[in-house]
């Protein structure tokens, strides 16, 4: 079962008097005159980004699927299937598209887990969601520009990724050392991603 969502309150919106001076593939520049404290001004620039999805699959066996992704330009990373939401898209379809797409599973229930906005100079949200119960069903279909191989992980083997220099959801690693190190953050984590 999915659940819609709506954007999270986090996101810094631009002022209406911004006004885009560059228009990149993945990033567009935006500029406006702000007053300072003091009563003078200058100019302030923001970049935008299409939002992001990342899922956490979980298998009925309570294993969870870890990528090993590999683009040009950069080493190998490990990462859960994560990607950028396509126009008209929503959290939800965006991460039940890019679940299937990485690793060739699917799931019937979705929980959404948090929203982020990891930066403050850049109009970009993180939708964070577990995909529990994933099954298989066809192959996946990763993007020409990368090389995606899965495999599975137990719930003890993530929380020692934070040990680990290619594992790249910085945004996840707070909430998985808080749950090696204490009792009740674990217990959280787990009935999070298994639903006990």
């Amino acid at each position: 079962m999915t659940m819609s969502i709506e954007r999270p309150s986090i996101r810094q919106p631009l002022p209406p008097s911004a006004k885009k001076v560059f228009e990149g593939v993945l990033f567009d520049v935006y500029q406006w005159e702000q007053e300072l404290y003091d009563g003078s001004k200058t100019i302030f620039e923001k970049l935008r980004r299409d939002d992001t999805v990342l899922v956490i699959p979980v298998l009925p066996d309570k294993r969870l699927l870890l990528n090993e992704d590999e683009q040009p330009g950069r080493e190998p990373i490990l990462t859960f299937p994560t990607g950028r939401m396509e126009k008209g898209e929503t959290p939800e379809s965006a991460a039940l598209r890019e679940l299937h797409e990485e690793t060739g599973y699917i799931t019937d229930e979705l929980v959404f887990w948090k929203a982020i906005q990891p930066q403050t100079k850049m109009d970009w949200v993180i939708y964070f969601f577990i995909g529990r119960n994933c099954r298989k069903e066809g192959v996946a279909h990763a993007d020409a520009g990368e090389r995606i191989s899965t495999s599975t992980i137990t719930f003890e083997e993530m929380l020692a990724l934070t040990d680990d220099s290619r594992y790249r959801n910085q945004d996840l690693i707070l909430e998985f050392v808080e749950a090696r190190y204490d009792a009740k953050k674990r217990a959280a984590l787990e009935k999070l991603l298994f639903g006990e």
